[in-house]
């Protein structure tokens, strides 16, 4: 670590129907995060409520942007001095649909948020029948340390345009919160995805699931050219890398992949 890195820890933890719980253990992970470093901590989609499998609970217990939830996230940040992201259970546009949000948080309030576009209606499961899916906007993104972050949400991650247009907005970094499922090949499929994401774009990646036994565990940030830098196992925990923001302008000298490319990407 060096005066010129920037701390980003991703942090593991298993979100529960408590949210007053959740923010308990957001905390111990934030300050155990910040005492290494970190000045960004990523948690994982669901942050402030999660049930499986999913029920009428869900709307019961979403909150707006700006609520209790955010409000606890404000306080942490302020008092270790980070900006925490993390998915929230948003309110929809209907009584009996969420929408399934990430914040970005500093001891100001909320800098960023992103909702999720594509609903993991795959692998036998079916969010769209409790989730409202966000519209197309354009990224917003917030900076720390000289670097521009940008959010994303786990099943957005197959898609390989979403990162594109936050790299086009300007990220170096991206948040991806995620309750990634287990199954046949799905670690694989995890590290494989973000990975791509990150040497495809020539950015920073970090990513936040849930353990096992819903999630696969294994959080992780990775580097402009795919290196894994810090990772989780499957419990709960937190890894920090120290993010160098030279590192983008050194890597896109010499693979300038979005300089040469030959298409863009637009909304269907």
């Amino acid at each position: 670590m060096t005066a010129e890195t920037i701390g980003v820890a991703v942090a593991q933890f298993a979100p529960t129907t408590s949210p007053e719980t959740n923010l308990e253990v957001i905390g111990d992970l934030t300050a155990r995060a910040a005492s290494r470093g970190a000045r960004v901590v990523l948690f994982p989609e669901y942050s402030s409520y999660f049930i499986d499998p999913f029920d009428a609970s869900l709307a019961e217990h979403a909150q707006d942007v700006v609520g209790p939830f955010t409000d606890g996230l404000r306080r942490l940040a302020d008092a270790h001095d980070v900006t925490i992201a993390a998915g929230l259970l948003e309110r929809g546009d209907d009584v009996a649909r969420v929408r399934n949000t990430v914040v970005a948080v500093d001891r100001g309030g909320v800098v960023a948020t992103y909702r999720k576009l594509h609903l993991y209606d795959a692998f036998g499961q079916r969010e769209s029948d409790w989730v409202q899916a966000g519209e197309i906007a354009a990224p917003e993104t917030f900076v720390v340390g000289g670097l521009r972050f940008a959010l994303m949400t786990c099943y957005d991650l197959r898609f390989p345009e979403v990162a594109r247009t936050l790299a086009d907005a300007g990220a170096e970094v991206v948040l991806v919160a995620a309750e990634w499922v287990r199954g046949p090949l799905k670690e694989h499929h995890w590290r494989t995805l973000l990975q791509a994401r990150a040497i495809e774009n020539t950015l920073f990646v970090a990513a936040a699931d849930h353990p096992p036994p819903l999630g696969v565990g294994h959080s992780l940030l990775v580097d402009p050219q795919g290196v894994v830098t810090a990772a989780v196992g499957t419990g709960t925990d937190v890894a920090v890398a120290h993010l160098d923001p030279e590192a983008i302008g050194r890597v896109r000298r010499v693979n300038p992949a979005l300089k040469l490319r030959r298409y863009r990407v637009e909304p269907i």
